[in-house]
């Protein structure tokens, strides 16, 4: 058989959606992968319905509807104060996952070096991996996941060509301030690079925070790519639908990329998503106030469990300290992952190990994420007590 390529071998299928697979297998809590066990606003279902019978059915413009686009270059425009144009600074694209390999590979070249905050989401270094780029991590220091400016001068200074930046921050919910968002662009203006921000839980940010945006700030709309979707403002993981704006020449390019990966994000659920984009503040503070609700039942009910763990200041997610089972003699010998495949099958809770967000492979933590119903987190806790009898 002839060899397959090279670059598939620098990194492993998604860990985060093997867990489910895992969790699916032994009918666990799946507090893994981040989607919600509740519906849609009942707005987008009936306009999904509508659209089953009334269309459209074939492929709409390929960089996305062009309602869909007017409604979100409104919607985001306000958010930052800039009129964008619909026509010209947004791709449409088949959820945020494909936006971040459109934006990757729009302005990185084979052999430049892309920054990743570690812990980091999974897809990104991948997502450089897949550009021909060399992925160099930066730490967030705990236990506030401070940024390492050292590090991450030093990254500037090494010759990155982008910087990502996760914001509220999936795995460990921080919620980068104004200030550090200031001296990430400043960085970024001096060194004549990108930062591609990945702002998926822009709604889900806690009190006393509140959600910056790094293309508003001064001199970044021409350095900065915004990627989002609409998966969890909405709660619809499953229709796939993402952006990404940016400047007009960055967008022109990563519309190239998306034309020839997906051809269109679906063109029917564009047309059912509308009602959401068109929301107003209200729904965005019910929102808000919902995973607020959740995050306190959750983390009281880790508290009661005994387990340490981070409190997040935006998402869905929490780093639980799983160190001290990992030292009990019946664990010898048991990675992070060897750990969660047992606690979905004989505690029945399903998480992510640790070392799915870190360059390191040695990590004593596991993420959880609290986006379901409050009956399912209740029995989630409960099953979770049981580790304390270990």
């Amino acid at each position: 058989m002839p060899q397959i390529s090279q670059r598939t071998s620098l990194f492993t299928e998604s860990v985060i959606r093997r867990m489910t697979r895992v969790s699916d297998r032994f009918g666990a809590i799946n507090l893994s992968q981040g989607f919600p066990d509740f519906d849609p606003p009942a707005a987008l279902m009936d306009a999904l319905a509508k659209a089953a019978y009334t269309g459209p059915h074939q492929y709409e413009i390929t960089y996305g509807a062009a309602a869909f686009r007017e409604a979100l270059a409104k919607k985001q425009g306000s958010a930052i104060g800039r009129e964008i144009d619909p026509e010209t600074e947004i791709v449409v694209t088949c959820g945020a996952t494909e936006a971040m390999v459109c934006a990757m590979l729009a302005v990185i070249n084979p052999g430049d070096r892309v920054g990743i905050f570690s812990p980091f989401y999974e897809n990104y270094g991948a997502d450089a991996m897949i550009a021909g780029a060399r992925p160099v991590f930066v730490p967030l220091i705990e236990p506030d996941w401070a940024v390492d400016w050292p590090a991450l001068e030093a990254a500037f200074h090494d010759g990155i060509k982008a910087m990502v930046v996760c914001n509220p921050s999936n795995p460990c919910g921080k919620a980068f301030t104004r200030d550090e968002l200031l001296r990430i662009g400043q960085l970024a203006l001096s060194h004549g690079a990108w930062v591609i921000t990945d702002e998926v839980y822009e709604h889900i940010v806690f009190a006393p925070r509140r959600h910056e945006r790094l293309s508003s700030l001064p001199g970044m709309w021409d350095h900065c790519l915004t990627v989002s979707s609409l998966s969890k403002t909405y709660s619809i993981t499953g229709w796939r639908l993402g952006y990404m704006i940016g400047p007009e020449t960055a967008v022109e390019a990563a519309r190239k990329v998306h034309d020839f990966l997906t051809v269109g994000a679906p063109a029917p659920l564009q047309a059912a998503a509308l009602p959401g984009l068109m929301a107003g503040p209200e729904y965005y503070q019910g929102l808000l106030d919902l995973y607020s609700g959740k995050k306190e039942l959750f983390m009281e009910g880790l508290d009661a469990a005994g387990l340490k763990h981070s409190v997040p200041e935006g998402s869905y997610y929490v780093l639980a300290d799983i160190g001290d089972f990992l030292d009990l003699p019946r664990f010898s010998g048991y990675s992070d992952l060897d750990f969660c495949a047992w606690m979905a099958e004989h505690i029945g809770v399903a998480a992510v190990p640790g070392s799915s967000f870190f360059q390191h492979s040695d990590s004593r933590l596991m993420r959880l994420h609290f986006a379901r119903s409050e009956s399912s987190l209740k029995e989630a806790v409960r099953r979770l007590r049981r580790l304390g009898s270990l």
